[in-house]
């Protein structure tokens, strides 16, 4: 009874390393664990995924089950290769269960000033048959007028609104004007593509 069970969890052992498997694709977005991009493997950007013209849908989806583990997927295009998220708010030093922020210093600067960040996959054949995937991962400052809360040099009688009410449809391919584009989010673009290629 002994030797059966050893081998059985030695095999889900192998298993379980041998690359990318369903139930260890990684946290889910509260998970406690910290992904962070290995500092010393640097993967191109876009990396080469060497699958055939027949697993494009399964290179695709898998894909998509990647980056729906940091964003919530906006648009998907499989005709012409491209992923794109909506908006999300990077995390800080005071959530650090959340994923989004794998660099010190990113979660240092989204500690005190509201910055968010956005994705774009493109998915593009390459001439032998396999594929290239770009991730780009853009971090944008948000710009208010003046401090949200600042009670400082205000009359004693506020004539503005405590709420904010829009009216106005917002096209969301439109460029927002109160969120400045600081550049883009090279961490987490390598921890996206490590995951990537381990499971391609």
């Amino acid at each position: 009874m002994r030797r059966p069970l050893s081998l059985s969890v030695l095999a889900l052992t192998a298993a379980s390393l041998s690359g990318c498997v369903t139930f260890s694709s990684g946290p889910l977005l509260e998970n406690p664990v910290f992904l962070r991009p290995d500092p010393g493997v640097k993967v191109e950007n876009p990396v080469y995924v060497p699958q055939g013209p027949w697993y494009y849908n399964t290179v695709f989806d898998k894909v998509i089950d990647i980056v729906d583990d940091y964003f919530d997927v906006a648009s998907t295009n499989r005709y012409a290769g491209t992923i794109r998220t909506f908006p999300r708010i990077a995390p800080g030093l005071e959530q650090p269960w959340k994923t989004g922020n794998p660099a010190l210093y990113d979660r240092l600067l989204a500690t005190l000033q509201s910055i968010r960040n956005r994705a774009e996959i493109r998915i593009e054949p390459a001439k032998d048959g396999g594929y290239f995937l770009e991730v780009i991962v853009y971090k944008e400052l948000e710009d208010v007028p003046s401090p949200v809360r600042a009670m400082s040099g205000a009359a004693i009688f506020q004539t503005t609104s405590t709420v904010e009410r829009q009216f106005e449809v917002i096209d969301p391919s439109v460029f927002e004007m109160n969120w400045i584009p600081i550049g883009r989010n090279a961490p987490l673009e390598q921890l996206i593509l490590q995951r990537i290629k381990n499971c391609m």
